[in-house]
């Protein structure tokens, strides 16, 4: 039963850290977002790469645009910030209860 509880511990932790990365990632292509930065910087191209299928995603679902602000990097941080704190917890919560 070790075996179990160690995996979800290890699932959670490792979710929580991918998680983590990816809100600090949507956080700086906001704040790049803000100084107009060349896209053909590699730096820059792969971080809009990274996160424009999660926003694109967002803005084809939902109208998140209030004149000339986008509001879907914020709402795919509030949904990063909810999965770890249900999904994240809950595995984390799962581990603690197996003896």
């Amino acid at each position: 039963m070790f075996v179990a509880k160690n995996l979800f511990f290890a699932v959670a932790r490792i979710l929580d850290i991918a998680l983590s990365a990816y809100m600090w990632i949507l956080i700086i292509r906001a704040v790049l977002s803000w100084v107009n930065p060349d896209p053909y910087n590699p730096i820059v191209r792969g971080l809009y790469s990274i996160t424009e299928p999660v926003l694109s995603w967002l803005r084809r679902r939902f109208p998140l645009m209030a004149g000339s602000i986008d509001f879907s990097p914020m709402v795919a941080i509030l949904a990063i910030l909810f999965l770890q704190y249900f999904v994240v917890r809950t595995l984390f919560d799962l581990a603690m209860r197996m003896s």
